[in-house]
């Protein structure tokens, strides 16, 4: 795997269809080495551990911190376009993915993977809002000229970088994004060997279309699934009538084990093997230069699968715009819901998704 995230200077409209990744694969910046990015799930497992108390010491997880690396998220976003903060003590992290080692990905190409990580003011508990990367939505114009027309959500990523994409997201959302973490979903398959297997329940049994062994068959029910499975598992979307819906599900479901494995499958009572496992992880994260991780850790020490909820923000359904497959929102039914996060009003956010 490439120790670089690249983006493209390429129209997003040029690059596929039928909710193919239709979005950024290289710029022309160099940007800095961030080696194997899975910054959603070491985010999580550090909260987690660093809750669990197995590690004594703050110096300890301040030297962690200081080790992981910054990315300008916020560089030339205009202030005066922001959305105002509405419920103070609230946090909102918003997850840029891609997946560098997708067999379906030819030339540079990546599966784009958006979240909205709300963490109320308690922090009991998180929402984990999916957006689909093909949603067509209105891009702000870039600082160097680029966008500023509607186009895949994704795009804004291609034209301007994380910056750009924080406008984006925010222009979409109307919820101010606190904080930005980057994660590579082939990373699944280090942090799941690491963790000895997860255990997840399929849906529905299949066969992959792409897989790291060739094809990939998957018997409905649950199950123990190593790294390589688990990232299978989190790729497909050919198998499903709802494509790419699908996928977003079965990766919202490996995200739930990883963490519910690493409360339970003895990471946290091992000090040798959390010592490994932190320094490890740590190596591959990259978030903005104010976010803290031991503050954020000490913070949701309480924090298990148990406390996520994930869902998909609410769409009319697919269609085309032009030669362009995308996902068309559901304007009403989304202001529903990202008032609600804008409030903190976890009750309301949670009956909303219907969960």
């Amino acid at each position: 795997m490439s120790d670089r995230h690249q983006l493209t200077d390429s129209d997003p409209r040029e690059q596929g269809s039928d909710m193919e990744p239709g979005g950024p694969v290289e710029e022309k910046r160099p940007r800095r080495r961030r080696g194997r990015r899975i910054a959603l799930i070491v985010l999580l497992v550090v909260v987690l551990l660093a809750g669990g108390g197995a590690l004594a010491g703050g110096l300890y997880y301040r030297s962690v911190d200081k080790s992981i690396e910054r990315v300008d998220a916020f560089e030339g976003v205009p202030e005066e376009s922001r959305p105002q903060v509405e419920a103070k003590g609230a946090m909102n992290i918003m997850i840029l993915g891609s997946d560098s080692r997708d067999p379906e990905s030819t030339g540079g190409s990546r599966s784009d993977t958006i979240i909205l990580a709300h963490l109320p003011k308690d922090r009991s508990s998180a929402q984990l809002i999916s957006i689909p990367r093909d949603t067509w939505t209105a891009i702000p114009k870039s600082k160097e000229g680029r966008g500023g027309r509607d186009a895949k959500i994704n795009a804004a990523y291609a034209w301007g970088g994380v910056p750009l994409m924080v406008q984006t997201v925010e222009k979409f959302s109307g919820v101010r994004v606190d904080n930005v973490a980057m994660v590579d979903f082939a990373g699944f398959k280090e942090i799941i060997d690491a963790l000895g297997g997860v255990e997840i329940d399929v849906e529905k049994g299949f066969t992959t279309k792409y897989s790291l062994i060739g094809t990939r068959t998957f018997e409905k029910g649950r199950q123990t699934m190593d790294g390589a499975a688990a990232l299978d598992y989190a790729r497909e979307r050919h198998a499903f009538p709802d494509g790419d819906f699908a996928r977003i599900r079965h990766q919202q479901q490996v995200i739930k084990a990883i963490l519910d494995k690493a409360a339970s499958g003895g990471v946290l009572t091992n000090p040798a093997k959390l010592n490994s496992f932190v320094r490890a992880t740590s190596d591959s994260v990259a978030v903005d230069k104010s976010l803290s991780l031991v503050d954020l850790a000490m913070e949701m020490r309480g924090l298990r699968g148990g406390n996520l909820t994930f869902f998909t923000c609410p769409v009319k359904g697919t269609g085309r715009v032009g030669s362009e497959s995308v996902v068309f929102p559901d304007p009403a039914r989304s202001k529903t819901l990202f008032d609600a996060v804008r409030r903190d009003s976890v009750p309301e956010i949670l009956a909303i998704s219907g969960k």
